[in-house]
């Protein structure tokens, strides 16, 4: 039998807290290991219980979830993010993906919908609220024109993944130069894309030629 999948649980609502736990204690695959009322507590229980995916809600007191997502990034990369809010503004999605959530879905998901995007998350792959989509397919189109630095944008080791990127280097080739596993490595390839807004790797690849990131980083 394959491991579950453990997730932590972050809303400042006791009572969503305790409803999603019910919820997936009934699934054989997914397991709750920790739960958090606000962003400070959320980033202290990724370093301690390091969990596979974290359920994150955006308005807390205290720490909201962008900056909380941010930081737990930072501490452990590998864990995946999926934000799971009431709220579909720009002002509300693209700080979110910029920090490092892989998915945005809304509190009105259906469970079964969301114990997929949880196991979905586990594999790398991101889900998004069809209206958060459409939000996302029109920032992509340039419909709404934002300026993206990765300098600010991107950790230092994601930086790191960007240039072996842009220089042609497979994800396993990656991984034995920085000393990680691929899994860790396919995990910043999805930051990237995500704080990036592109689509892949190759996309990467030329957005880093286009920046100067390669001829930066080796001067």
């Amino acid at each position: 039998m394959e491991t579950a999948i453990r997730i932590l649980l972050v809303d400042d609502h006791n009572l969503v807290r305790m409803g999603l736990k019910a919820y997936f204690s009934t699934l054989p695959d997914i397991r709750v290991v920790g739960e958090a009322g606000t962003g400070e507590e959320a980033v202290r229980l990724v370093a301690e219980l390091d969990p596979d995916v974290v359920l994150m809600d955006l308005i807390m007191p205290g720490m909201g979830g962008v900056e909380a997502t941010r930081q737990l990034k930072k501490i452990n990369p590998r864990t995946q993010v999926i934000v799971v809010t009431s709220y579909h503004e720009d002002e509300h999605i693209f700080p979110a993906i910029r920090a490092g959530a892989l998915s945005y879905v809304l509190k009105d998901i259906d469970p079964d919908d969301l114990a997929d995007a949880i196991r979905r998350a586990n594999g790398g792959e991101a889900v998004l609220n069809p209206r958060v989509a459409t939000r996302m397919v029109k920032e992509l189109g340039g419909i709404r024109q934002e300026t993206v630095n990765a300098f600010r944008e991107l950790t230092d080791r994601e930086m790191e993944v960007l240039k072996w990127i842009a220089t042609g280097k497979n994800n396993q080739e990656i991984a034995e130069i920085l000393v990680i596993s691929e899994k860790t490595v396919k995990s910043h390839i999805t930051n990237i894309l995500n704080k990036l807004h592109l689509s892949d790797r190759t996309q990467a690849a030329v957005y880093a030629w286009q920046e100067g990131i390669i001829r930066r980083d080796q001067t």
